[in-house]
């Protein structure tokens, strides 16, 4: 029996390739870190990695700028378009109080971040938060316009309106109540007339639908209730064929005509005014009216026989 370290009973195994047994080896070290030492004299020692400096981030957008700018690299324009997500975002949310979607407002401002992306032009060293603010609320401003007013309004006066509604929010928080428009012409440095301008825009810039009900469903749409029937509107196929007419008569029976039907006067008051009899007007009067009757019957016989026409 060979002694390790002095403890009897126990094998010196380290020279025939088992491991050696807890305890201390002849040198003196304990085993584990023995075993360490000897994988130790085997890694290279390398220097520790740099620690990141503030401006990495940025020269890594700048990297993407050129690259995309010079190759029009898809990958580069992604990952910007990745990195101004949020960007977007934030100007999206201040058009969150409309009444349009704000899943379809974020869809917007993100085509305007991409429109910003594909025309910025970083050689002339604008910042493209500063380049792309106008491009994605213009984006904002225009489906507005375009897709979600049935009244279109201009842009100056569009314009107006959101400074209006920032303006009120901001009185009402502050003043506990709604504010007036001269408080919101004052706080804006606006005529009143303006102010009332925007509110009166804002308010009919969606027109209801005549055939909605005006309260529960049961209840009749405005459309049965709001106009009136023309009482004209069944002589106007009368009036166009007498238009057609009254070119071929005379004078004197075109007068006889409108003092009967437009000045409603007697037989005897034509006489009168004219200078013949009663019996004389009549006839006249009668022979024009048949007249104007066959007039009438050529013509609906025409069109009846030709019907492109």
């Amino acid at each position: 029996m060979v002694s390790v370290d002095g403890v009897p009973g126990r094998l010196a195994l380290h020279g025939i390739g088992f491991p050696v047994p807890s305890g201390r080896c002849r040198c003196g070290r304990p085993a584990r870190e023995s075993q360490m030492a000897a994988k130790d004299e085997h890694i290279p020692i390398t220097d520790p990695a740099p620690a990141p400096t503030p401006g990495d981030g940025l020269a890594s957008e700048r990297e993407l700028w050129r690259r995309f700018s010079a190759h029009r690299d898809p990958a580069s324009r992604e990952e910007l378009v990745r990195r101004y997500l949020p960007f977007a975002k934030n100007l999206a949310l201040r058009y969150r109080g409309a009444s349009e979607s704000f899943d379809d407002l974020l869809q917007v401002a993100n085509l305007g971040l991409v429109n910003a992306i594909d025309r910025f032009e970083p050689e002339r060293g604008t910042p493209f938060a500063a380049f792309a603010s106008p491009t994605i609320l213009g984006e904002l401003k225009r489906h507005f316009r375009d897709r979600v007013w049935t009244v279109r309004v201009p842009r100056g006066l569009h314009d107006r309106m959101a400074e209006v509604d920032k303006a009120t929010s901001e009185l009402t928080v502050a003043l506990q109540r709604s504010p007036s428009v001269g408080e919101i012409a004052e706080r804006l440095e606006l005529d009143p007339a303006d102010v009332l301008e925007v509110l009166e825009a804002n308010h009919n810039r969606r027109p209801l639908s005549l055939d909605r009900p005006l309260g529960d469903e049961e209840e009749a749409p405005a459309s049965e209730w709001i106009g009136d029937e023309d009482e004209g509107f069944e002589l106007v196929e009368d009036k166009l064929t007498l238009e057609g007419v009254l070119p071929q008569l005379d004078e004197r029976e075109r007068l006889i005509l409108k003092l009967r039907f437009v000045d409603d006067m007697t037989q005897s008051q034509i006489a009168e005014q004219i200078g013949h009899s009663q019996m004389h007007v009549s006839r006249i009067l009668r022979r024009t009216l048949d007249r104007i009757r066959e007039e009438v019957a050529d013509r609906s016989a025409g069109e009846r026989s030709d019907p492109d026409d």
